[in-house]
């Protein structure tokens, strides 16, 4: 079974909580024990898992983002957004999360997010669920 997410992002950059619409995705499977991947088919966008109830970390790993690989830089992209394809590079396109009893397998703390490096831009994430056995 593969879904789509679609996104629409309104900042440059930012991180976008998608737990809940995965979620509702493995729900709707109706696959009790398995595995959700999760990819993003984008070159200036990523996926991270990461702390969800304190919106102060995505604030954090973002600035740090943007200190460690500025948006202008000494980048040989004619579009002039190599610093978007670094951090997609860096943070990673895709993830996979273990499905038990229903339900993602996750931290108490940790949300799955959408990261985007150049936007605004509409974004899509796929999600593959495969059951157990």
């Amino acid at each position: 079974m593969l879904r789509y997410v679609n996104v629409r992002t309104k900042n440059r950059t930012e991180f976008v909580d998608i737990t809940h619409d995965i979620q509702n995705i493995v729900t709707e499977s109706g696959i009790m024990n398995g595995l959700c991947y999760l990819y993003v088919p984008h070159t200036t966008a990523a996926i991270t898992i990461n702390e969800g109830a304190d919106p102060s970390v995505q604030r954090d790993i973002q600035a740090t983002l943007i200190k460690l690989i500025p948006f202008d830089g000494d980048y040989h992209h004619r579009e002039g957004n190599s610093s978007a394809h670094i951090k997609s590079t860096i943070v990673g396109i895709s993830k996979v999360v273990f499905i038990e009893d229903g339900r993602l397998v996750l931290g108490t703390w940790q949300s799955i997010y959408l990261c985007e490096f150049d936007g605004p831009r509409h974004r899509r994430i796929a999600i593959k669920i495969v059951k157990d056995g």
